[in-house]
């Protein structure tokens, strides 16, 4: 791949094309919003204005119930030899464009798994999927060169090619990114009108489940209004479990000790059900979880602090697998959660301690 066209110059489409950029393509921007498509321009991710001639591949990053229409358009004016979308639904573009009538063996449904709570063009980064999972949704109709052409892309951006037919995605997408993004945001209303006092004893539990409710919502009405449907299934199954968790908390209130015993294994069930659907998100890298132990070190708000402990913990011979930051509320201080292998633990603690780090029991 040369060159390339990135129709859309939001959060993915200047990504793609920053990634693009840094790796030798040629890349033009088109946007509807100039302005916008000029900011990703004077942030390096390409050029404006129209190519000279067909480029190799047209990446369309517009909202999913925009697809048929630029796209088929796209085509129409000849603008590439191959075409892909990145909308998170799959599914009823396609039909839409077949119904239109586009080239089905030049078009190539895709979908990167990546993304932030912000958007636009100076939220982009080259590396925003790297090591992250892109799916592809070819037919037996897509074309050789198409399907080539876009593995290419997704090697020049370091993502992680998935194949699925497009159907299975959406569903997929609407449990494991869809509605998360609408239980964080309900959790997270609760706190618009609740008490001052209340607030202030957030702690990282509601701060992690509520993390992406601060996401873009008009953004979020096109996703949802593309994938209703299977997303309605997912809710219509939590709905299920939460009159159940209420019901079990119900009887744990009740003078009688059978129905508190119900109302315990209720809740035990829920617990235990969520315990093991947990296990099952892929660990770092991929791989199946580990349980890593974890490390509590009290750390001051300061420049540099962060850096010390990293190194500290390198000159024990300990690899950080994965790091969090628990903020204390008013306070300019906080715990940051070092999660190694359960046989570095010990070493760690010892090392740390003895430069002088409080650990956390």
């Amino acid at each position: 791949m040369r060159t390339a066209l990135v129709i859309g110059t939001g959060l993915i489409g200047t990504s793609i094309a920053l990634a693009l950029t840094a790796r030798g393509v040629t890349v033009h921007l088109q946007d509807r919003d100039h302005d916008q498509a000029r900011t990703a321009a004077s942030l390096g991710a390409g050029t404006v204005g129209p190519a000279p001639g067909a480029v190799d591949l047209a990446v369309v990053a517009v909202p999913p119930a925009r697809i048929a229409e630029v796209l088929g358009d796209a085509q129409r004016r000849g603008l590439a030899r191959g075409y892909l979308d990145v909308a998170s639904v799959k599914g009823g573009p396609r039909r839409e464009l077949a119904d239109r009538g586009c080239d089905l063996r030049t078009y190539l449904g895709t979908h990167p798994m990546a993304g932030r709570e912000r958007s636009g063009p100076t939220a982009a980064t080259a590396d925003l999927f790297e090591g992250r999972p892109w799916v592809l949704t070819p037919t037996p109709d897509t074309d050789t060169e198409v399907l080539n052409l876009a593995l290419e892309l997704i090697a020049l951006c370091r993502a992680v090619p998935v194949v699925m037919e497009a159907d299975a995605h959406d569903r997929a997408v609407a449990l494991v990114s869809h509605t998360p993004q609408l239980l964080s945001s309900l959790v997270a209303a609760r706190l618009a009108d609740a008490d001052d006092t209340a607030v202030r004893l957030c702690g990282q539990g509601i701060r992690d489940v509520t993390r992406i409710a601060a996401s873009e919502p008009r953004m979020w009405i096109d996703i949802l209004s593309a994938n209703p449907g299977p997303v309605a299934d997912v809710l219509t199954a939590v709905a299920g479990d939460l009159e159940e968790t209420v019901r079990a908390l119900r009887s744990l209130a009740s003078a009688d000790d059978a129905k508190r015993g119900e109302g315990a294994g209720g809740i035990e069930d829920v617990l235990r059900r969520g315990n093991s659907g947990r296990a099952r998100i892929p660990g770092k890298h991929g791989q199946t979880p580990t349980a890593y132990a974890t490390v509590a070190v009290l750390i001051s708000d300061r420049p540099g602090e962060l850096a010390r402990i990293f190194a500290d913990a390198g000159q024990a011979g300990v690899n950080i697998e994965d790091v969090r930051i628990e903020h204390a509320t008013g306070q300019q201080a906080g715990h940051v959660q070092l999660m190694v292998e359960p046989q570095a633990a010990d070493r760690l603690t010892e090392v740390l301690r003895g430069r002088g780090w409080a650990i956390r029991a």
